[in-house]
């Protein structure tokens, strides 16, 4: 029986992740279930799952949270902020932590697993996007497991060796594949795209996510991000990462090795999959997800993307190759614009021109520890914001 702590139960990957776990009571407990607002969700999965800790970010949602249990759950003991967080992902009871907290809030208590030993099923990229040479080095020190929950590198991770641990040339791999949907916005024309809604940027063909995802999805920010995260959990370059536009998304991505094989994984655009393969891996467990039919399929397409049409992606790889506090600087500044963009301050095409501003102005150094790159986040998102209010007194004035 392992004991399973959820950083971010209420969101999409916690949701998914429950539901896995509910399948198979016999493998795995919940430890702790954490939320950053949401009381009501939270109280309704402690009353089914039943864990020893639930954290809520917030204070007075901790303390709302505390009134609710009261009665109904009067064992479990409710925690508060970060330190909570961080408590329970490196409890003694925790032997893997689901690091599904979306944006810069999830670093410190993914980074509490990794320096507490936990096999760490990463859902937040955003650790490895801030702090990536930190985050593996805490990795490797303390002798903790990191299996990757996104589709497209849960999909590579599945077609590598299985002793993969060197530089990709020396397991004869050539290149890696990472597909995209290419979002609601694929064809859509270019001049279309400052007119477009939160709400159709949220709308997702394929896959059911949270907002913030939904529209990285849309500007293929996420899949800029995705590239930052594959250098790190792989120990690849940029150079050696090919993204492929996949609309079905059925493959979630490909490694092709140097005797011209190309290594696919496929199935339905279901989070369960990776998360079913992280939790029991190296066996393999029921999920829950349909089995995909070929048939049905019939077709798959795939196509290079426009860089005119996804200026987010450009700018992702752009700052990989840099380094340091680069992407520290570009994940900062994108989580600033997306959120202005949902509170319909800022147009979607807004999104690009905030994060390059921010690139522009905020100078990369060696992200050469945690403050450091705290520094770089609260910088770049200050300068983020001054670009959009900037903006928006000058469509005042004109």
């Amino acid at each position: 029986m392992k004991g399973v702590t959820i950083l971010g139960a209420t969101g999409t990957i916690g949701v998914n992740t429950l539901d896995v776990i509910a399948r198979h009571p016999d493998k795995f407990s919940v430890v702790a279930l954490t939320a950053h607002s949401q009381v009501e969700r939270l109280a309704t999965q402690c009353e089914k799952f039943r864990p020893r800790f639930a954290v809520m970010v917030q204070e007075d949602a901790a303390q709302q949270l505390q009134k609710r249990l009261h009665h109904s759950c009067p064992d479990v003991q409710v925690l508060s902020g970060e330190a909570g967080l961080k408590q329970v992902a490196a409890d003694t009871a925790t032997d893997y932590v689901m690091a599904a907290i979306v944006g810069a809030a999830g670093l410190t208590p993914t980074l509490a697993a990794a320096r507490a030993g936990k096999r760490i099923l990463l859902a937040n990229k955003e650790a490895l996007v801030m702090s990536g040479q930190l985050f593996m080095d805490e990795v490797r020190q303390h002798g903790a497991q990191l299996l990757p929950i996104d589709s497209e590198h849960n999909a590579i991770f599945q077609c590598l060796p299985a002793d993969y641990h060197t530089k990709a040339d020396r397991s004869g791999i050539k290149r890696f594949l990472l597909t995209g949907s290419g979002g609601p916005f694929r064809t859509l024309p270019v001049e279309q795209l400052t007119a477009v809604t939160p709400e159709q940027a949220i709308a997702h063909p394929n896959w059911n996510m949270g907002k913030k995802i939904s529209v990285d999805s849309a500007s293929m920010m996420n899949k800029g991000l995705e590239v930052i995260e594959a250098c790190w959990l792989f120990d690849i370059t940029v150079e050696q990462i090919e993204i492929v536009i996949h609309p079905q998304s059925i493959i979630h991505s490909m490694v092709e090795y140097a005797d011209g094989s190309v290594m696919a994984q496929l199935g339905q655009p279901d989070m369960r999959t990776p998360i079913a393969y992280a939790l029991a891996w190296p066996e393999r467990i029921e999920s829950g997800v349909k089995p995909l039919n070929m048939y049905d399929i019939a077709k798959l397409e795939f196509t290079r993307p426009d860089m005119s049409r996804y200026p987010c992606l450009q700018l992702a790889q752009q700052a990989a190759q840099h380094g340091g506090t680069a992407t520290t600087i570009l994940n900062a500044a994108n989580e600033i614009a997306v959120e202005e963009f949902l509170n319909y301050k800022i147009g979607f095409t807004d999104i690009a021109r905030t994060v390059e501003h921010a690139l522009s102005q905020c100078s990369a150094i060696e992200a050469s520890s945690l403050q450091v790159i705290l520094d770089a986040d609260q910088h770049a998102r200050w300068v983020a914001r001054e670009f959009i209010h900037a903006q928006s007194r000058r469509r005042g004035v004109n």
